[in-house]
């Protein structure tokens, strides 16, 4: 038996705002607040499904220059260029950390400066129920 990841927490200033930047992002909902901490997630299943939720958590702690750890995204239903779009419209904005502008993805940041990669490859879509299990 493994550990599974259910749950990655980002500490952040405005929860709401992040989690309607993320839940535009991921095509995930608001599952509830739990106290200033607000949990989004995939919509039908929420904590414990096929994907991890995301726990957006009030925090007033000075933000570090770099994360050592950032997600990477990939699109779904549409090219990279498409996405991009979707993206900075959603209010991403380009990030630079030093990249030559010859890399197959896409910096960014969301509205709190967190950097994340858009990925070229497009990838299907996580089922909203995840399917039954052979016996």
């Amino acid at each position: 038996m493994a550990c599974r990841i259910t749950e990655l927490v980002l500490d952040c200033a405005d929860p709401q705002r992040m989690g309607d930047f993320w839940c535009e992002v991921l095509g995930y909902v608001e599952l509830g607040w739990d106290g200033d901490d607000l949990e989004i997630g995939p919509p039908g299943t929420g904590f414990g499904g096929p994907q991890p939720t995301l726990i957006l958590s009030r925090s007033t702690d000075p933000k570090p220059a770099k994360l050592p750890l950032h997600l990477d995204v990939n699109p779904t239903d549409r090219d990279q260029e498409a996405e991009l779009e979707r993206l900075l419209a959603a209010g991403a904005r380009p990030a630079d950390i030093g990249q030559t502008g010859q890399e197959p993805w896409h910096v960014l940041a969301d509205p709190e400066g967190n950097v994340f990669c858009l990925l070229r490859r497009r990838v299907n879509p996580v089922p909203a129920t995840p399917p039954e299990h052979a016996a």
